[in-house]
């Protein structure tokens, strides 16, 4: 066992979050920050071509985590891409960059989290931005990530935004990452450089900053324990190539290994419920009955029609979207439910020949709640995951209004050059038959959150500084943080955390 090596930061993965965190306290020559990621380097080249995304799901880039059988979805099992590689998640997802919506935000600050309102965190969306399009007060420009509208939209992904219009949402090119998101549609922003490439967090943080002298990055190092002496965070121990590792920190850790992974890391460690620590003979450092609770995602359903003529292969596989609240006071909340539209993707439909187009649902504030646990104290084992989709009897309403509402616009005079009939659900189902099919289709779009929320009470897990309670020199940061969900793609709001942590981590140092 190795024990010989020091830092002042380490972050432990190198998702879209530790990506961020890494790069920007390594941008301070004095401070030794150490990245640990267990994936590789992002160097393949199908990585990086939006069209080839699907490739990845599954392979060993991919962690592909089972859920338990979920009781509301009839007993499926679903399996959760998560990114094992540097740049994380961002590798494999569909490239959106939606922020939220801004109550999102003010609702993190009226639980108690001072310091996260969408006027406080704005700045640090602003930051981490490099968008090409029409100069704005909300939008960035010498950021690392690259931002930039669908280039390459196909014919009937413009006439779903022309649709949207008829229906009464603003748009057919709005800017949903401006000044309002709910009833708005337009072609999506991504992630993509000007050669139409992935811009991942790896892409925009880490790749043009391997030379730092005084940052290491570490792969295929899977972090099994924090170490954790008088109250404090001292040090980490991986495994490496079958050999353990352990290395120690001069000043803080920080966890961003995801909303599975990181209360998983947590609990190895004995930060977690104290009864299920227990039971699994784990040493109890702290008792904290909130880890791994409060999980919750994006739920999505699918509902393609016939295309009346050939449509072209879309280059991304989400081309446009509109943003939605399903009741009755559409402007007084954040919007339920988003829709991705693209222009129909070979192989998707195995059993069905022909054309199509393609509508995707989405739950975007899912009230249902579910819970990661361990499976032993084997670091090696995947965790338990139990999402309870589809719980709450109001997440099948907002789709029941999805459903609704995608007729409505399939009856456009926009969409109806191509439109051509529903393929799934079909015309004919009845409300209870529609029921059925959501527990019999609905997935997941990937999107988990929540599994370390932020807050003051008992089932909190870090403060608004995103400290873990009762330990210092640790913190956590990454998507399970989010005491609520954001509404849309998160990997947006995974990158302003990571700018605003290391923005809290740096003022520490320079003032204490």
């Amino acid at each position: 066992m190795k024990r010989n090596e020091t830092y002042d930061y380490i972050v432990i993965g190198g998702g879209s979050t530790g990506c961020v965190v890494a790069n920007r306290l390594s941008a301070r020559k004095d401070q030794k920050v150490l990245l640990l990621e267990a994936g590789g380097h992002d160097d393949r080249p199908e990585i990086h071509n939006p069209a080839e995304v699907i490739k990845l799901w599954g392979t060993d880039l991919d962690y592909f985590y089972p859920t338990e059988a979920e009781p509301y979805l009839n007993s499926r099992k679903l399996n959760i891409i998560r990114g094992k590689v540097i740049g994380g998640s961002s590798v494999l997802y569909a490239m959106l960059h939606v922020r939220g919506n801004g109550l999102d935000f003010d609702f993190w600050n009226y639980l108690g989290n001072e310091g996260w309102s969408y006027s406080d965190v704005l700045p640090y969306f602003i930051r981490s931005e490099n968008f090409h399009g029409a100069p704005s007060r909300y939008h960035g420009v010498n950021g690392p990530l690259d931002v930039r509208t669908n280039p390459v939209p196909t014919e009937p992904a413009i006439a779903f935004t022309e649709a949207a219009v008829e229906l009464g949402f603003k748009g057919p090119n709005w800017d949903y990452n401006g000044t309002e998101q709910t009833n708005t549609a337009g072609l999506y922003q991504l992630n993509i450089t000007e050669d139409i490439k992935r811009c991942s967090a790896a892409v925009a943080y880490i790749n043009p900053i391997l030379n730092r002298q005084n940052l290491v990055v570490k792969t295929h190092a899977q972090s099994t324990r924090i170490i954790i002496e008088n109250g404090k965070a001292i040090g980490v121990d991986y495994l490496h190539n079958g050999s353990k590792t352990t290395v120690y920190s001069n000043d803080e850790i920080i966890v961003c290994c995801g909303a599975f992974d990181s209360p998983k890391l947590l609990m190895l460690s004995g930060i977690g419920p104290a009864g299920h620590l227990k039971s699994h003979g784990i040493r109890i450092m702290v008792d904290l009955p909130g880890v791994g609770q409060n999980l919750h995602d994006h739920v999505l359903y699918v509902m393609p029609y016939k295309s009346k003529k050939d449509v072209p292969i879309p280059v991304f596989i989400a081309e446009a979207g509109l943003f939605a609240h399903t009741y009755e006071r559409m402007n007084a909340a954040p919007p339920d439910l988003q829709i991705n539209f693209n222009s129909g993707i070979p192989g998707f439909l195995p059993d069905f020949k022909g054309p199509y187009i393609n509508f995707v649902l989405v739950n975007i504030q899912p009230k249902s709640r579910g819970s990661v646990t361990i499976r032993s104290s084997d670091p090696k084992d995947s965790p338990v995951i139990m999402h309870n989709y589809l719980q709450c009897g109001r997440d099948i309403n907002v789709f029941l209004h999805g459903i609704d509402l995608v007729r409505k616009l399939n009856n456009t005079r926009a969409l109806s050059l191509y439109s051509a009939g529903e393929i799934m659900p079909g015309s004919d189902k009845t409300e209870a038959e529609l029921r059925e099919d959501l527990r019999n289709r609905c997935s997941t779009i990937w999107h988990p959150v929540g599994t370390c929320k932020m807050g003051y009470d008992h089932m909190s897990v870090v403060d608004p500084k995103l400290r873990v309670h009762g330990v210092d020199g640790l913190r956590v940061a990454d998507a399970s943080i989010m005491p609520n969900i954001v509404s849309g793609n998160p990997n947006a709001a995974c990158v302003m955390i990571g700018e605003k942590i290391s923005d809290m981590i740096i003022n520490k140092a320079i003032f204490k």
